[in-house]
């Protein structure tokens, strides 16, 4: 995955998930931040069963319950704090989509590997072609689907005793 600079915000994604919640007339629970101060502690894509662990890994004594989980994802994402980048092994996988720029990935349909990329030339070339059709884009997501380098290499085949006679 490449390490893009995530970009300046001025509102946390604690505060702009509250400043939602409020427009829904719900309240951060002490559950919903828990959750939110664990997807944004790092920029790594995840789906709903590795976040549930990683809570329970960690040693607060804080219990988040699995529908909690499942529910405050569908809630940032409908805030537009995440969005689901692709479905894996029948999992959707997320990744924050507040404070970090625009990019698109690369997906192995082998191990489910997920590689990030920016390229300005697609951006110019996708707004070229809003522009022919007069339409207005204001974003843009693009997943190309395909086998990585690591699944591509042939597999090594150990020979039989018989083989080798």
């Amino acid at each position: 995955m490449l390490n893009f600079e995530s970009l300046e915000i001025s509102v946390s994604p604690t505060e702009k998930f509250k400043e939602y919640l409020a427009t829904k007339g719900k309240r951060l629970t002490q559950e919903r931040e828990f959750i939110v101060t664990e997807v944004f502690s790092n920029h790594e894509h995840f789906d709903a069963d590795q976040l549930v662990f990683r809570m329970a890994q960690q040693k607060t004594g804080r219990k988040v319950s699995r529908s909690t989980v499942y529910r405050t994802l569908t809630q940032l994402e409908e805030a537009g704090l995440l969005r689901k980048v692709a479905r894996t092994n029948d999992k959707d996988v997320y990744e924050h989509d507040y404070g970090y720029p625009q990019h698109d990935h690369f997906i192995c349909k082998s191990c489910s590997e997920l590689f990030e990329f920016q390229n300005d030339d697609i951006a110019e070339i996708l707004e070229r072609l809003a522009e022919k059709i007069n339409f207005r884009m204001n974003e843009h997501r693009l997943e190309v689907y395909g086998v990585c380098e690591d699944c591509s290499r042939p597999t090594q085949r150990r020979h039989k005793k018989l083989d080798l006679i």
